[in-house]
């Protein structure tokens, strides 16, 4: 009879072991992770979908209009130089051709694309002269929300150069959003003419 309850406490005693260590299995491990940093500012750099931005023009280092924020360009931003020349005396030259977006877009549509690769080839044969990229949007839009969208398109456009075989450090971006439109007509073939990249040069 001793022998039986001894064998009991034994078998109770190992059943309270075994379910404070199946309890310790599922206590779940804490980590801490290191939080992310907050994306920052527009700023201006030499090397983006809003209306058109503010009398202050902002430039960017890595496109129309609408509601809706621009999303980040995909793959990695050309390096730009570190200074920024003075915009001023950049100026435009007749082989350099505008390129123009989609509403609310940034990428380079197919016909551009030979605009660029026709504008990449002069500044190739012209290795003395720095490019200035001035990104343009229409009104429609805030005018950050076009601001960013303006640095965008004149990014593509520098990205877009540089896989063509021009230097970086040649090139600078700016943004001028929908402050300076060609036309201020209040329909879609005015609001098309002033979603675009412009092209400046000035001699080194």
């Amino acid at each position: 009879m001793a022998t039986s309850r001894r064998a009991q406490m034994m078998l109770v005693s190992l059943m309270v072991v075994g379910v404070a260590m199946v309890g310790c299995a599922k206590r779940p491990a804490t980590t801490t992770a290191a939080a992310a940093p907050a994306p920052s500012g527009v700023t201006e750099t030499t090397a983006s979908r809003a209306p058109e931005p503010t009398p202050a023009p902002s430039t960017a280092a890595p496109s129309g209009a609408g509601t809706a924020q621009p999303s980040a360009p995909a793959g990695g931003a050309a390096t730009a130089p570190a200074t920024r020349p003075d915009v001023k005396t950049f100026t435009s030259v007749k082989d350099l051709n505008d390129i123009h977006f989609d509403f609310d877009k940034y990428d380079i549509r197919a016909g551009d694309a030979k605009i660029l690769d026709a504008n990449a080839q002069w500044l190739k044969s012209n290795p003395n002269h720095l490019l200035l990229i001035e990104g343009h949007t229409d009104e429609r839009g805030t005018n950050e929300y076009n601001l960013a969208l303006g640095e965008r398109r004149a990014k593509s456009a520098m990205n877009y150069l540089v896989a063509q075989g021009v230097q970086a450090s040649r090139i600078t971006i700016i943004s001028y959003g929908e402050e300076r439109p060609l036309c201020t007509e209040q329909t879609e073939a005015c609001w098309a003419r002033n979603r675009r990249d412009h092209f400046l040069v000035k001699p080194r």
